[in-house]
């Protein structure tokens, strides 16, 4: 079979440290910042995820691809990863849902990814080391060349990213008929969101990354949303604006992972760029005010300042991340608005958290009560 005879392929990374592996289908190079995923499962999701865009993705499971592909189980309409680096590809696949290959699915989405790759050492390394730009490439013959092309490569800290994901234009999601209307910031959204809201009888106007308040506003809508997405927090200038316009207005607004950080800065804390980021779907969180431990879905490479959110005279942290104790949530005393660092809606992951989608409707609907 094809894949018996592949070429050798390269990980290179920025401090020119190499790892050996081999192609899978597609041969070139392909650049970004190399991170981790410690899921055991949900890969198709992860890699349309939006918030992964620019990133070469090293799967931790041993296998990848032994379940094959379904169309239905993305996250956005196109791969969002730069390449993917794993241990053990799957070529054949095994199970009813499935409707296509791994394989079938890089190369529909013209994505180069390397198989072969002492995974184990590689994740060790990253830990240590700390998450870097790196290129993956089958040119494996002139490594000088790869280093220099690897050097123009702008790191992630500063990069906007959120552009390269979000929508161009304004869309609808859900039933026009719903109760409740709410305007979504789409700084890389993931479906699993939108469906989420869809299904507590809201009706979602998707607006583009650098909206202002006066467009999210002007179809009257009982909430707000802001989403993750990719890249670091600080260049999106437009979207803090609209957020501050929000709060100030005190209307009723959530936020996930970027559009977290979005709210944070919003407030005047500071974000700062993570050793490695978390990345996986078994992350344990605690729920500061219920008591109560959360197993969550988490995918970001910056955070909040926790020192500067403990002073914040109107700022309570809600959740916090039981590994590191980085702030995984915050709510505002005054204003009707909360976020959270991590995925309620998961996809892939567990659904502990996805009571937070139900706590956003009650908060809509206690302020059409107020209004």
């Amino acid at each position: 079979m094809k894949y018996q005879s592949r070429k050798k392929a390269i990980l290179l990374l920025a401090d020119g440290t190499i790892f050996h592996g081999k192609a899978v289908g597609k041969e070139g190079s392909a650049f970004g910042e190399v991170c981790f995923n410690t899921g055991m499962t949900g890969y198709q999701e992860i890699f349309t995820d939006p918030s992964y865009y620019g990133q070469l993705m090293v799967a931790t499971n041993a296998h990848i691809g032994n379940y094959g592909t379904n169309e239905e189980e993305i996250e956005s309409d196109s791969i969002k990863i730069a390449g993917l680096i794993v241990k053990n590809f799957s070529y054949e696949y095994s199970r009813v849902m499935a409707d296509s290959s791994l394989q079938e699915f890089l190369e529909k989405h013209n994505l180069l990814a390397i198989s072969d790759v002492d995974t184990r050492a590689l994740v060790s390394y990253i830990r240590d080391n700390g998450a870097m730009n790196a290129v993956i490439s089958t040119e494996v013959d002139d490594i000088e060349k790869l280093k220099k092309k690897l050097a123009e490569v702008p790191d992630m800290k500063g990069l906007e990213l959120a552009s390269k994901v979000s929508t161009s234009e304004p869309y609808f999601y859900g039933d026009p008929n719903a109760t409740h209307k709410i305007s979504a910031l789409d700084l890389g959204i993931k479906k699993n969101i939108l469906r989420n809201l869809a299904s507590r009888d809201a009706y979602i106007k998707v607006f583009p990354f650098d909206a202002t308040f006066a467009e999210m506003s002007e179809w009257g809508p009982d909430g707000y949303f802001l989403s993750n997405g990719p890249g670091d927090p600080e260049p999106l200038t437009q979207a803090i604006d609209t957020a501050k316009e929000i709060i100030k207005r005190d209307l009723p607004l959530f936020g996930i992972c970027l559009g977290h950080q979005v709210i944070a800065l919003a407030n005047g804390i500071s974000t700062y760029k993570m050793h490695h980021g978390h990345r996986g779907i078994n992350h344990p969180v605690k729920n500061i005010l219920t008591g109560k431990g959360e197993i969550t879905s988490q995918n970001h490479g910056f955070a909040i300042n926790r020192e500067e959110t403990e002073k914040h005279a109107d700022i309570d942290i809600t959740h916090v991340h039981l590994n590191d104790h980085t702030v995984a949530g915050i709510k505002m005393k005054s204003k009707n608005c909360f976020s959270v660092q991590y995925h309620p809606e998961a996809s892939p992951g567990p659904n502990d958290s996805i009571y937070l989608f139900d706590q956003f409707i009650e908060n809509i609907k206690n302020a059409k009560i107020t209004a």
